[in-house]
């Protein structure tokens, strides 16, 4: 497959040791927060394919969707802005209502926070829908593209997270970066025992089971979602899955997955005290900052499994997904930790 090379890679593996101790496992960290700048996390890796395919297509325009803080909305726009692309990012919040019918609305002033700021300030074309118009983001992504070719654009889509089977190869690529670094000796130069990210699309957890699998880094992987249910994405990584062994069919049976909602919290985006009480306990024994929408509440889910005695005598590989925009976009539900 076509690879725009976009990330600053290889990323590194670190061992938070005070942290590790604290847990009594042997975390390791692969730093995927570390990307790159304002693009950085790990949406990057499946956008190297995603916008190498919508350049050999000879797309001008692409678009996507997501919520009103989306990270992967975010690079999406800062990487067209690098590559000379428009990019229309149809973007979920829950105040709205009347939206045109999926046509999307302006955001307000004071809504221009975190990663939201971000895409306006690199040129991004934000529309704000409802959650309704939402729930139909397939065909409403495919009517903004019907409108932008009868203006003579040529858009590409690329889906929620860019988590599709093209998409999924990032991870099935940074897997065979991991197991490079294994054999260079960072790490201790062993296979992982479980790999445990946080899940919001699927797309990284099913590259992740490939790649983890295909080049020998880790038995098990474990994705802990942040959004929607365990039977959501067993089938939506399940599909990713055979898309991506579709496009590279040297690619075989993925690692043992699993999906875990223990930790997603009370909704998409929305953190419970304890699990932010965990980031600033995490963060000042270890200097790693997490966001209470993704990385947060997936290492409030380690942290758990790791009390319960779940990684007693494992090797854990701690995939850090980035996302600290939206960490900054809440910073009023963390003041009262302080």
């Amino acid at each position: 497959m076509k690879r725009l090379l976009l990330a600053n890679l290889p990323t590194p593996i670190q061992q938070p040791k005070r942290l590790s101790d604290l847990l009594g496992v042997d975390l390791w960290v692969k730093r995927d927060d570390a990307t790159g700048g304002p693009e950085g996390g790990n949406k990057i890796r499946k956008l190297e394919y995603l916008l190498a395919d919508a350049l050999e297509q000879g797309c001008d325009t692409v678009i996507t969707c997501g919520g009103i803080q989306s990270n992967h909305a975010r690079a999406t726009a800062t990487l067209a802005a690098a590559l000379g692309l428009k990019a229309v990012l149809l973007l979920r919040e829950s105040s709205v209502e009347n939206d045109g019918e999926g046509v999307g609305v302006e955001p307000a002033p004071d809504q221009l926070v975190g990663n939201l700021l971000l895409d306006l300030m690199v040129g991004a074309d934000v529309r704000l829908i409802s959650p309704a118009s939402y729930l139909r983001r397939g065909e409403v992504m495919r009517d903004a593209a019907d409108l932008l070719r009868a203006d003579g654009a040529k858009p590409y889509v690329i889906p929620e997270g860019g988590s599709n089977g093209l998409g999924a190869l990032g991870y099935v690529e940074a897997m065979a970066e991991v197991a490079r670094q294994l054999d260079a000796g960072v790490a201790g130069g062993r296979p992982f025992d479980v790999i445990v990210h946080a899940c919001g699309s699927g797309g990284t957890a099913a590259g992740a089971a490939l790649g983890a699998s295909h080049y020998g880094v880790a038995g098990e992987l474990q994705a802990m979602a942040v959004c929607n249910d365990v039977d959501y994405f067993e089938r939506k990584i399940g599909t990713i899955i055979e898309e991506s062994r579709s496009l590279m069919p040297e690619l075989g049976a993925p690692a043992s997955w699993t999906v875990d909602e223990s930790a997603k919290g009370p909704a998409y985006g929305v953190s419970t005290p304890l699990q932010r009480a965990r980031m600033i306990e995490a963060a000042q024994w270890s200097g790693l900052v997490f966001d209470p929408v993704y990385t947060g509440k997936a290492f409030f889910g380690l942290w758990e499994q790791c009390e319960s005695g779940r990684f007693d005598g494992k090797r854990v590989l701690f995939i850090h997904t980035g996302g600290l925009p939206g960490l900054l976009a809440q910073a009023s539900t963390m003041s009262a930790h302080f």
